[in-house]
């Protein structure tokens, strides 16, 4: 088995690492069966996202790119941040003004320039869009098949380690994940496998979507996961759940706050209530999973989370 946290080559060039592959006792043996954690959090920029943001960065500079503008004061901003200090390219994020201080700080850090404007993120993107040149390069926060080939690659490197899921947890916010995870199983053969998408309650555009029969917008989006924050999935997203069985659940703020501290206790990794939203489905036995043989969670990471905020936040 190759070491674990080895250079991930498949997809992304060497900007993401290929991450553990965990079995969880606590988590398995609370619901009946095999529960494995493909652990994002422990990526470089700190979250899943330097999988297809990484794969989609190294494509522009190859292609010319002079520069990579992002609209995303989450993770996908984070990760663009990282892509660009690594290959040598500057980056410009712009981020609306809720975007945290410690994010705006995490950005700077990584030695991207830090624009803020309007209230809400499609202000902030509009005038990322308006900085493009001819040299420019965008990067879209989920919503880019190039970043859902360089998702994908974490499922590669689960089957590679000898498990094939017969069901899967994941976090939906703009759906850049779960079209990525899905194009990982159909890789191999797995196109009949379950996915269940997890939203909270205040942020569940997903559900709308799926409840209305089409692609929906959620005018206004509330609670503490605010990287779950977007007011419509990708089209991509809609079309994997007629594809595949897709299982739409929803979580309160408190019960993804919970499973994030319950966690950090269980395997002392922090993560934010984006990702505590999937493990809180396994900790509040929300769905009936002993059936499965071997259930897969991505714990898709979280870059800003601190022990002191989760604390405060409901």
């Amino acid at each position: 088995m190759p070491y674990p946290f080895a250079r991930a080559v498949t997809a992304n060039g060497f900007l993401s690492i290929r991450t553990p592959l965990l079995e969880s006792l606590p988590l398995g043996q609370l619901n009946g069966t095999r529960v494995w954690l493909k652990m994002e959090a422990l990526q470089p920029s700190g979250s899943f996202k330097i999988r297809g943001i990484g794969h989609a960065c190294e494509r522009h500079k190859a292609n010319g790119a002079r520069r990579f503008i992002s609209s995303s004061g989450g993770n996908a901003g984070l990760a663009v941040a990282y892509a660009g200090r690594q290959l040598g390219v500057p980056v410009i994020v712009v981020v609306p003004e809720t975007t945290a201080e410690r994010v705006r700080h995490l950005l700077k850090q990584e030695g991207a320039e830090v624009i803020v404007h309007g209230k809400m993120w499609s202000e902030a993107n509009e005038l990322a869009l308006s900085l493009l040149t001819e040299e420019d390069a965008f990067l879209h926060p989920f919503d880019d098949p190039l970043l859902w080939y360089g998702h994908a690659a974490m499922i590669d490197e689960v089957v590679a380690e000898g498990v094939r899921p017969d069901a899967v947890i994941l976090s939906v916010g703009g759906g850049g994940l779960l079209a990525g995870v899905d194009e990982g199983l159909r890789r191999h053969g797995l196109k009949d496998v379950p996915v269940y998408a997890v939203e909270t309650e205040g942020m569940a555009s997903y559900f709308a979507s799926l409840d209305a029969g089409r692609l929906t917008e959620v005018p206004v989006l509330t609670g503490v996961a605010t990287t779950l924050g977007a007011s419509q999935v990708c089209q991509r997203a809609f079309e994997v759940a007629q594809e595949r069985p897709v299982v739409p659940v929803r979580v309160t703020d408190r019960e993804a706050v919970d499973a994030s501290l319950s966690f950090l206790d269980d395997h002392r990794t922090l993560v934010e209530p984006a990702c505590g939203a999937s493990l809180a489905v396994l900790y509040g036995k929300k769905i009936p999973i002993s059936g499965y043989n071997n259930v897969l969670v991505i714990v898709c990471g979280g870059s800003t989370a601190t022990v002191d905020a989760l604390k405060l936040m409901v």
